[in-house]
């Protein structure tokens, strides 16, 4: 296929993880080996930046910036929650859809590459659709980020080796503090992990457990099993019994017997309609103490888990990197609307590789933990499931320090200059 001459432009969505800025790294590196590709583009502030044709010079960055934006957390391009619906409101989305070609037209945007989750593989699906539809020359790629890890068809999502490694020391760490202050009166701790509808992310932190029973979490409550109450509660019974402490982690979109989140805040809705989710550590804190009166503690490692490039996982920010650069070799050489997945060869030793999956078969679909990973009782993940994250944590990112602390990089952010009126 003839090479497609013009500019590429990159942005991100969602909510960050510390290797997303990896996979753009891997985009801007890859895209630079190819003379077809003119002009490096950034989309500030994801979609939404782009709509408001906010976009910066990546071309013009420092070789040493891109290459440190693989140990920087965050978004370094900004990031948004902004998402072109076309089944709840088609009249903005038809005027999205508009809006964006123009500025691709403006630009000469001819290959586009979106970082995100369900959500921005959802969009980028649409993007190229209508390109598609319109008869514009676009090569349009997703590119797999969420900690949630629950993309379906790659065998596990960049950002989530990172989030499991770092919750898994600190619930260790947690886990010796507490049990170091356990007495006969016994406790509880409870951590609350992200995670709205799939457990991933808590069910990772199993690893902490190193093969040891007796280790902290002694519990771990994941969204896909509805909390059984007097279950739950005569585990935490036995383990402080046996042990006078008893650490529980819990997924923030656990759900009652009745389908309900018990942490759910439904006074206050997310970006996308959803309650806030906050409150699932406080909820079960509650049922402990009242029903047990057993002294009883929270800890929300909140945005933490995502943020912790100091503690990221190697082959994690391999892998990112890796995505990013392979979405810009498929488009050279021709595909559009794919999006890289990662192929496991093999656990033990750990080999992966990469190909590409129709961001059709990706889009608003979530992949859940099966249950034969899970123990019979739903209160802790099994050993298919550590196979399956041991590999995940492997290796370390060393960022460089000064003065004791990482040094991470900020982007300079030359702005292209606007050729359209201010979108309206």
């Amino acid at each position: 296929m003839a090479e497609l001459q013009g500019n590429l432009l990159v942005a991100q969505s969602g909510g960050p993880t510390c290797v997303i800025n990896a996979s753009v790294a891997g985009v801007v590196t890859e895209a630079g080996r190819h003379e077809a590709i003119e002009e490096i583009y950034g989309g500030l502030n994801g979609i939404l930046g782009i709509l408001n044709e906010e976009l910066i010079i990546l071309g013009d960055e420092r070789a040493k910036t891109i290459e440190g934006l693989r140990h920087t957390p965050a978004a370094a391009l900004g990031t948004c929650r902004y998402k072109i619906n076309f089944d709840k409101k088609p009249e903005q989305a038809a005027r999205d859809m508009d809006r964006l070609f123009e500025v691709l037209a403006a630009h000469n945007i001819r290959y586009f590459f979106y970082a995100g989750g369900n959500d921005s593989q959802d969009t980028a699906h649409k993007i190229h659709l209508e390109a598609v539809k319109r008869g514009y020359e676009l090569r349009v790629m997703g590119v797999p980020k969420t900690i949630d890890n629950d993309l379906p068809h790659t065998d596990h999502c960049p950002g989530y080796g990172s989030v499991i490694k770092y919750n898994s020391a600190t619930v260790m760490e947690v886990g010796l503090d507490v049990g170091s202050m356990a007495t006969d009166d016994g406790s509880c701790c409870i951590i609350e992990v992200m995670g709205r509808a799939a457990g991933w992310i808590a069910a990772g932190t199993v690893l902490a457990k190193q093969g040891d029973p007796a280790k902290a979490p002694h519990i771990i409550l994941l969204p896909e099993i509805a909390l059984d109450e007097d279950a739950f509660l005569d585990k935490v019974k036995a383990t402080v019994a046996e042990h006078h402490f008893c650490v529980v982690v819990v997924g923030e979109g656990l759900k009652n017997a009745a389908g309900d989140e018990i942490g759910a805040d439904k006074s206050r809705l997310d970006a996308f309609g959803h309650p806030v989710l906050s409150g699932a550590a406080d909820a079960l804190a509650s049922i402990v103490q009242g029903r047990l009166n057993l002294k009883t503690r929270t800890v929300k490692l909140g945005y933490a888990q995502r943020a912790a490039a100091h503690f990221a996982s190697q082959t994690d920010a391999d892998e990112a990197f890796a995505c990013g650069a392979a979405a810009v070799r498929a488009a050279m050489e021709g595909k559009s609307g794919f999006m890289p997945k990662i192929v496991r060869l093999s656990s033990q030793p750990y080999k992966w590789t990469i190909e590409m999956e129709d961001l059709a078969n990706i889009a608003n679909v979530e992949h859940f933990i099966p249950r034969d990973w899970i123990s019979e009782d739903g209160m802790m993940p099994n050993e298919k499931f550590v196979e399956y994250a041991a590999p995940l944590v492997h290796g370390e990112v060393r960022p460089p320090m000064v003065n004791g602390l990482p040094q991470y990089v900020t982007l300079e952010r030359n702005r292209v200059e606007q050729k359209l009126p201010a979108r309206g």
